[in-house]
Parts: C-alpha cells; sequence; structure tokens
C-alpha cells in the first residue's frame, strides 16, 4: 500500500529519504538546490518531500523523527556496547556539520529528560555548544545545572561556564559553576584548588547528578582543545606517545578507557571518569567516523549508559567492534 505522504513503490525507504531531506533542510540549513545535489533529486522531488515532511508531522519545532536506518543502527549499538539507549542522527552532509546534526540531537534529548528536582551536570565543546539550539526553553522547578569542568580566561561562547549558563538559563535553572581554570601550571594548584570549601561543594554537587552529558574529543590540530588554544599544538606528539586517543572532559584517555600517564591530565581541573561512572544517567553526545576510536574509548572511560551519535560513526563503531 502507498503512503499518501511519500507516496512510493517503498514506502519506507521514501519517507526516510524525506527525513533525511528535513535534517539537510531544517538542522544544517542546506539551500533546496543543495540538498537536490546531495541526495541526488530534482529540486521539484526535494520541495514535495520537505512539503510531506511538515504534513505528517515529521517536522515540528524541532526534528523528532529517525529512519529505518538509523533504528536499526540505535538496536545494534545499544546491544553491541550495553547501552539502555542509543540515538543516532543521519550523516551530515558535510564533516563541518558533524557537531550541528549531532547536537540538535542531544538538544532534543535532553529536553525530553530534564523535570523537576532533578540536577544536570553538563560538559563542553562544539556539539553541546549546538545543542543548546534545539532545547526547548521552558521552565522547570528546582533544577540545578553544574558545570563539570573549569573555564578559560578569554570567554568565547563555546566556554564551558558559558555552555552551563546558557543551558540553565533556557528552564530558569540555578546554575553551578567551577570557577577556576581549566587548565593550572601544576598538580599542586589543582589540589589546593579542590581544598577550596566552594569548588569542594561543588564536586559534591557534581558527584550526586541525576543526569551528565557531555562530549568527546579527539587528538588532533583541529581538536576543540587545540583549536581555542587551551592546549598548545606541542603537547600533541607526547599525547599520542603516550597512547591518548581522545578526551573526556579534558581527561586524555587511551583505546582502553584508561587515563594515560601525562603532565596534562595532572593539570586539568575537571570532575574525574571515576566520579562520572556513577551517574545513574551518563549520556555520550559525538559524532563523526574519525571520531569512532575516541567514541569507543569514551564509552568505556565513563560506561556511559546512553550514547548520541550519527550514522558515519555508529557505522565505524560496529565495523571495528
Amino acid at each position: 500500500m502507498k503512503s499518501p505522504l511519500f507516496p512510493s513503490s517503498d514506502p519506507a525507504s521514501t519517507s526516510d529519504l524525506g527525513i533525511r531531506a528535513a535534517w539537510l533542510y531544517y538542522v544544517e540549513e542546506l539551500t533546496q538546490a543543495e540538498i537536490a545535489k546531495s541526495l541526488k533529486l530534482s529540486r521539484a522531488k526535494v520541495i514535495r518531500l520537505l512539503a510531506a515532511a511538515r504534513e505528517s508531522g515529521v517536522v515540528r519545532v524541532h526534528l523528532d523523527a529517525r529512519g529505518t536506518e538509523q533504528m536499526a543502527l540505535e538496536q545494534r549499538l545499544a546491544r553491541e556496547f550495553g547501552l539502555d539507549e542509543a540515538i543516532v542522527a543521519p550523516s551530515p552532509a558535510s564533516d563541518a556539520a558533524v557537531a550541528a546534526v549531532v547536537g540538535h540531537a542531544a538538544g532534543t534529548y535532553l529536553s525530553s529528560q530534564v523535570r523537576d528536582g532533578m540536577s544536570v551536570g553538563i560538559g563542553w565543546g562544539s556539539t553541546l555548544n549546538a545543542s543548546l539550539k534545539a532545547i526547548r526553553d521552558r521552565p522547570v522547578e528546582r533544577l540545578a545545572v553544574i558545570s563539570l569542568l573549569g573555564g578559560m580566561t578569554h570567554s568565547r561562547a563555546i566556554n564551558p561556564s558559558a555552555v552551563a549558563r546558557r543551558l540553565a538559563d533556557v528552564f530558569g535553572a540555578e546554575c553551578y559553576q567551577l570557577t577556576a581554570p581549566l587548565f593550572v601550571t601544576d598538580p599542586a594548584t589543582r589540589a589546593a584548588l579542590w581544598k577550596e570549601p566552594g569548588l569542594h561543594e561543588l564536586l559534591e554537587r557534581a558527584r550526586r547528578v541525576d543526569l551528565a552529558m557531555v562530549s568527546v574529543g579527539d587528538v588532533r590540530e583541529d581538536a576543540t582543545l587545540f583549536r581555542e588554544g587551551l592546549l598548545p599544538r606541542s603537547v600533541l606528539k607526547s599525547l599520542a606517545r603516550a597512547g591518548a586517543i581522545g578526551d573526556v572532559l579534558c581527561h586524555f584517555i587511551d583505546a582502553d578507557g584508561r587515563v594515560v600517564d601525562h603532565p596534562v591530565n595532572k593539570r586539568v581541573v575537571a570532575v574525574g571518569l571515576g566520579d562520572l561512572r556513577k551517574v545513574p544517567k551518563f549520556v555520550l553526545a559525538a559524532g563523526g567516523k574519525r571520531k569512532a576510536p575516541a567514541i569507543r574509548a569514551a564509552l568505556k572511560a565513563t560506561r556511559a549508559r546512553v550514547l548520541i551519535t550519527d550514522e558515519g560513526a555508529a557505522n565505524a563503531l560496529l565495523v571495528s567492534d
């Protein structure tokens, strides 16, 4: 039987095509002509798919649908990695849009999870910064948002403290920020900071959050830490020699999810990975095929129960499993 909204001899595949077109148009903000080129369709066909997506309710204020291919990947990821839930967004038309696509899915998920009386821990990075655009403004009673890592002295939109503050503003929540530099000069300074009453109290709050959402970085020159100048690119080689393939909250980890023995890890002011493993609902949001090894390591390091990613990373994770 043909679908009245997506007429085709194969309604399921055509519906999936409509969802993919909607992602490209509403999330990645491609033009109809660009979508037609990407999907190898006529522009008229793209217009019909977008109209059908709106009429069917797939496109609302936020995109609330996934195709059958994504759902199959979600089931496989949950099974292979022992997850409670996996959410797979369509792969973007370009690698530059991965953070926007995965961030949109992460923001939509977070909006659905927040409840009165909760405490939410939040990380940082391009993906979580992008997630803020997909979160629906609504007041939540007795909600607390806790930043899980220190900040930057030169403030940018992607500053960890800014991500936490903006998330709290969306829900009208209290915001607790780790008011210390993300990296300090030596381990002794870090130890002294954690003894400060205010920071020690924040650490205790972070250990008791109901839900935490963080992203994953990789060890490349264009990773956020190095692109934003928080760490010099000169440490990349020594991190690689130590076995680092990625970071979670700026803790660099190896392929087995272990924190590597490197001076940088002794200077970072952030909630520890051991504390994160105790969070009842720990969510990892990261995508891109190139990040698959780092995502795999982060799953081991944090024992995350929820993974939000894209098709490229999902397929790479499953192929290499």
